[in-house]
């Protein structure tokens, strides 16, 4: 085939991206725009050797999940990746890629995932629930100043200033930006030539208050005719019933994909923006929210999303926690309202002030936090503190909630050292979701729940929370032994070697040999017998354990309790 040859296929699948897969002649395709159960005419757009891209020219036979897009641009835009999927078949599909993940990327069994998974829990708005956005500003085709959202894999620039998705105001607010603009001849950033002077706007707006939060990013250290700005601002909101709340700009000079600067300015209002989360009792957190701050887009899931890592955490009152990845202290102080004592810990500086603020506001002194990489900070912690129980060191529960690319190696590696009883894990991504729990569950933890949640509708996007649980916690006692004085003969009753050959193919999907168990076994102390498994050639070279069977065996000892 070429680039815009034209044939039929059947959509069986889709990507984690959205994309429709089928088969056509033995090659697998990857078409935009379609659905799982779609048959459709398209048109090839790039070919590899192994499979290709197309295009959807026309559905010949819709799928039975297929609706119309509420939006005109939604093929076009790259935010919506699903709209013209019915919703209940888009919750299964979610709750599909966690699933998939887990299995195939955690090596869990499908019949221990289907044991632990629940219900993915679905969204109460569908549209309107995103309470900020960031429209990127450019100029179209005929060269107007637009404000939009970038077309999938590109930088051009779609307009769509009215975001089904995000809060009517956006329209107002962006119009008045744009008129200022024109009004006094400022350039939209040219990301070719480096040139030009407004790059977003970010818009936020407060459930709580209603209230309205625009920051302008600018390729420039100051902003020009910011009166004017502030002033055209404030008639426009004022005549649309509008609260503006806070006006601000980042200074971003940088040739880079990131979209804020590393500091903003307050030109109007308050420099934060006021809203407020209900714990699962009904009792109210405030928090301050500035262009800086990461905050959930949706915050009626957000709402059902940290009840739900509150109910992981399984807190009495008495709990020591660690929140890595906190941001502003959302889950912080959730947890802080049902713990002995908190410590939070986020990259964003602005982002802690934040947190320590809204502890203050809030009343709530039982948090602490730190400014720093978790993966920085959480071992320099350990190994400060290793020795100080009441430091926080061998903490009851840790939740962490990383970004899209999970956690880093020596935060996982410090985590198990400090063995908290349960870990709550907080995923926005399968994928690293899967290969983290994978490392965890090799070192000593079991996988007990899993829910996901849908904070992103019409996206292919999914937030999920775990529960991992340590081992034998309750059973667990550090003494010292002479193994010699061990009647060893009962040891080696609990397991056999063909027991533990199908623990570790069913956990970890490995295969050892009886020689492999046996040399782990002897590692460990245990008696396995003088000639048990030797060669008897005397210059025989003899394999040995490769590290991540090695793993697998020790665990699978611990697991028969063995060892």
């Amino acid at each position: 085939m070429q680039k815009n040859d034209e044939f039929e296929i059947k959509i069986t699948d889709m990507t984690d991206e959205g994309l429709g897969i089928g088969k056509h002649e033995g090659f697998t395709w990857f078409i935009k725009d379609s659905i799982v159960g779609d048959t459709v005419l398209c048109g090839v757009t790039k070919i590899k050797k192994t499979y290709g891209f197309a295009r959807v020219i026309r559905i010949i036979e819709p799928s039975a999940d297929r609706t119309e897009a509420p939006c005109p641009i939604a093929r076009a835009c790259g935010g919506c990746q699903i709209q013209q999927m019915g919703y209940d078949a888009q919750l299964r599909l979610k709750s599909g890629k966690v699933r998939n993940a887990l299995t195939r990327l955690g090596g869990f069994s499908e019949e221990e995932v289907d044991r632990i998974m629940e219900p993915i829990v679905p969204s109460d708005d569908i549209f309107r629930y995103r309470n900020k956005a960031q429209f990127p500003i450019g100029r179209d085709r005929e060269g107007h100043i637009v404000a939009g959202f970038y077309a999938g894999r590109t930088h051009s620039i779609i307009p769509a200033s009215d975001c089904l998705l995000g809060a009517e105001e956006n329209r107002i607010i962006l119009d008045s930006v744009i008129g200022w603009m024109k009004a006094f001849g400022l350039e939209p950033y040219d990301e070719r030539s480096l040139k030009g002077t407004v790059r977003h706007v970010l818009i936020r707006k407060s459930r709580a208050s209603g209230g309205m939060m625009v920051c302008l990013v600018i390729n420039s250290k100051k902003l020009p005719r910011e009166k004017e700005l502030v002033e055209a601002l404030t008639e426009c909101c004022d005549g649309a019933g509008i609260r503006l709340m806070s006006l601000s700009y980042s200074p971003n000079l940088r040739d880079t994909n990131v979209i804020m600067g590393d500091e903003y300015v307050t030109i109007c209002g308050d420099p934060y923006l006021e809203d407020s989360i209900r714990l699962p009792d009904g009792e109210k957190i405030g928090f301050r929210i500035s262009p800086l701050s990461f905050y959930q887009v949706n915050p009626g899931q957000m709402e059902k999303l940290y009840a739900g890592a509150l109910e992981f955490a399984e807190l009495s009152g008495n709990e020591t926690v660690w929140d890595l990845y906190c941001g502003i202290g959302t889950i912080s102080l959730f947890l802080a309202k049902k713990a002995g004592y908190v410590y939070g810990v986020e990259i964003v500086p602005q982002a802690i002030e934040d947190a320590r603020e809204n502890a203050l506001r809030n009343g709530i002194a039982n948090a602490e936090f730190f400014s720093g990489k978790a993966e920085e900070v959480l071992p320099h912690w350990y190994e400060v503190h290793a020795a100080d129980k009441d430091r926080g060191a061998r903490p009851d529960v840790m939740v962490v909630d990383p970004p899209r690319k999970g956690c880093d190696e020596a935060c996982l590696e410090t985590m198990v050292k400090m063995q908290p009883r349960r870990i709550v894990y907080v995923s926005c991504n399968p994928a690293t979701l899967a290969r983290d729990l994978r490392y965890l569950c090799s070192q000593g933890y079991r996988l007990t729940r899993v829910r996901p949640y849908d904070l992103f509708p019409q996206s292919v996007h999914v937030e999920t929370v775990v529960l991992l649980s340590k081992l034998n916690t309750k059973q667990h006692i550090e003494v010292e032994l002479n193994l010699d004085e061990l009647d060893l003969t009962a040891a080696e009753s609990k397991a056999t070697y063909d027991e533990i050959k199908a623990y570790v193919l069913e956990k970890y999907g490995l295969k050892v040999s009886s020689l492999y168990i046996s040399q782990i076994k002897r590692k460990c102390g245990l008696d396995v017998g003088q000639n048990y498994n030797l060669s008897k050639k005397e210059d025989a070279k003899v394999p040995q354990c490769p590290p991540e069977k090695e793993a697998a065996i020790i665990e699978a000892l611990k697991h028969f309790q063995m060892i």
